[in-house]
This record gives structure tokens, sequence and C-alpha cells, in this order.
């Protein structure tokens, strides 16, 4: 197996269980090494530290294990039985079907994702060395699911971040199905995994849709960058007054459309524009008196999150600005690299732009199905805050 040593000291994170290798800390390296290749890691006096998959990228390894054992067959199916037996733990409820079954270095195997619609296992490889494992992982999730698993979809095409003579290509690695109509706590909800966006559905807001649904009595609500539509459905079932959905993408409102008509079908509470999120503040003021502002990942990378940290700030002031007096606004961060913090902090600036008072209700985040590796806090990218404006 081909191996990697680390230099004097920098074995220091692998320690601490932390499941990143950066390029600077490798000393050397087995010549020819392939991306995606299963490595050994050292460290300079070649004690052993971790196997891992090799990348051509800033984070040169990612740890599959902290112990010398072969990655086969048994491997991938007892890391898939871990995750899904996770959630079994969590008691997902009843009546819902969809969840995020691994969530990468959350469930000690970085770099693939895997979402749980009713039955079919969508699968995103974020690294070269998960995609070339993607029959073992195929096959760990039939043993592992049985009955429950009726296909499998790969949507990987846009997510590595080398694909040099893969020329991948979405698509069904086991089974088939149509689009599925999934239940969230007994919401109805369309998940067009070919076409939509991520693996087709938000499931990580599950909760805090929740949470926004014991605040929707009575309100109107503004549901900025709606994509399908969850926080207008619960927001709808809680029994909010009118709900507007907004999104610049016609798809995303043709399917927030088709999601409200399935749960409350003729119901003239609800509206849909296609239209831009500030130009749609801009002649909102005092129009609602709860708001959703859950933009799309600003910052993917550091060299962007100044960029990012702008674009929060100007949205968030607006809708500080806007929303009527003794309104509440559900703001949310999914970047990465957009701590905690550092997005706290940037609402802030923006609510003392505005000299309004605001205060914090909720301090939101991710749910069970998304775990955070208590050694790896990069793992936790949702961040969110419920603000009382008055």
């Amino acid at each position: 197996m081909n191996e990697i040593i680390l230099k004097e000291g920098k074995e220091r994170s692998l320690f601490r269980y932390h499941p990143w290798v950066f390029s600077g800390a490798i000393a050397r390296k087995s010549p020819g090494i392939n991306e995606g290749e299963v490595v050994k890691i050292y460290d300079h006096e070649r004690r052993f530290l971790a196997i891992g998959h090799y990348q051509e990228k800033s984070i040169a390894a990612r740890v599959l294990s902290f112990e010398e054992e072969e990655v086969n067959q048994a491997f991938w199916t007892k890391r898939v039985e871990q995750a899904y037996r996770a959630r079994v733990a969590v008691c997902l409820a009843r009546d819902t079907n969809v969840y995020r079954l691994v969530h990468g270095e959350g469930d000690n195997l970085p770099g693939l994702i895997v979402d749980f619609y009713a039955g079919v296992a969508v699968v995103q490889c974020h690294t070269m060395g998960m995609y070339l494992s993607r029959a073992a992982i195929v096959q760990a999730l039939v043993e592992v699911l049985g009955d429950q698993l009726v296909a499998v979809y790969d949507k990987s095409e846009a997510t590595l971040p080398f694909k040099a003579g893969l020329h991948p290509k979405n698509g069904y690695l086991h089974g088939y199905a149509d689009g599925r109509v999934v239940l969230e706590n007994g919401l109805r909800f369309n998940v067009d995994w070919i076409e939509g966006q991520k693996t087709g559905f938000f499931v990580d807001q599950r909760e805090n849709r929740v949470l926004l649904e014991r605040y929707a009595r009575g309100k109107r609500m503004l549901n900025m960058f709606c994509y399908t539509g969850g926080f207008s459905c619960y927001a709808m079932r809680g029994g909010a007054d009118q709900v507007h959905s907004v999104d610049i993408s016609v798809k995303a409102i043709e399917l927030t459309n088709e999601n409200v008509g399935l749960n409350f079908p003729d119901d003239g509470r609800h509206e849909a524009f296609v239209e831009d999120a500030f130009r749609f503040l801009e002649r909102s003021r005092d129009a609602y008196d709860l708001i959703v502002l859950d933009p799309p990942a600003f910052a993917k990378h550091q060299n962007v999150l100044e960029n990012a940290v702008q674009g929060y700030k100007k949205l968030n002031r607006k809708g500080i600005e806007v929303i009527r007096p003794g309104g509440l606004i559900f703001t949310f961060s999914c970047s990465q690299v957009m701590t905690r913090e550092l997005f706290r902090q940037t609402v802030f600036t923006a609510a003392a732009n505005t000299g309004r008072e605001v205060k914090i209700l909720h301090q939101l985040t991710q749910p069970a199905d998304h775990p955070v590796s208590i050694y790896h806090p990069e793992g936790e990218y949702l961040k969110g805050l419920v603000l009382y404006v008055t």
C-alpha cells in the first residue's frame, strides 16, 4: 500500500483524531500515488497513524480509520451499519421517511453523503476516493437496508473536486425509481433527485421548520429563497394567515407550488413569486411579521469569505429593516467557512446598522442525522438565529 510520511510535529492533529491531513504537512510520499487511492499515514519516525484516501488538494488525505485495518467490503458495510444504527437511535419520527443516512466526517466516512428518500438512497461523492468506492458503498447499502432499499442514485457529477479523466455522469447504481413523494413530520413533499439542488431536498432544516410552525399562527409570513417550499408548508400547517414564497428560480417556484398543493389544495393563503430576494425585500416594509432568510451558501471557500460576510450583512439588514415591529426572523447560513461566531457577529452588525432593538430567541443548527464529530468541528456547517425585532 502507498504511504505518506508527515513532517515532524505534523502528526499532532491526528493524535486528536482530526480526519484531515494537509498537503503542507507531508514530508514525502510513495511515488506514483493516484488520486483516490487508499494510503497509510505515518509520522516522521514511521509510526503508524491512520489510513485514508489520498487526493491532489490542499487537504491531501482524509482519514478513513485510525486503526491499521483493511479497507474491504466488510469495512464499508460496518461503517454504513454504524451510521444507520445512529439514525435508529435518534428515533426519527414514524411519519418521516426522509433523512440523511451518511454525513461525511460525522459518520467517519469523509467525502460521502447519502440521503434516504422513502426507499431511494441518493449518493454524493465529494472525493475521488469515495467515487472509486461506489460499488462497495452500494453493496453496503443493500446489505444494511435490505427490503427498505428500492434504488441507489449517484449524484456526484457536480460535487467531485477533481474530475480529470473521470467524466462522471449521474445515474442509477442499483434499481430504479421515479421521483418520490416523501413524508416529513406528516407533510408531503415531491423530491426530484435528478434535477433538484443538492440531493433533491434540504433535509437539514427539518427541526427548524418544526420550530417555525410553532410561531406561525396568525402571522403573515415571507419565505425567501424558498426552493421546495418546506418552511412555507410548515407555516401553513401552523396556522399562518398568509404565506408568500420567493425564489429567483422558476423551477423552485413550480416545486413550491406543487408541494403546497400536495398538502393544502386550493388554499388561498399561499402565493409564490419568481423574483430577486433583495428587490422583493425593498418593497416589503411592514408587510410581514415572520420572515425566513435561508440563502444558498454565499461562501464555499475561505478566499471568498469576506464577500460572503458582506452578502449576509446586507440580507439581514434588509430583513430587519422591513419586518413589522414584534416580528420574527429565522436567518441561516449554510456556509461551512462561516463559523457560528462570525455569523452571529455579522447579524449583530446588520442589526446595529438598522437602529432597531433585536433579541436572539434561539440559536439553531443541523439535526441529529447530520452529526458533527467532536474531533471535526468544521462539520457544523448550518448556523441559524431566531430574532425578535421591535
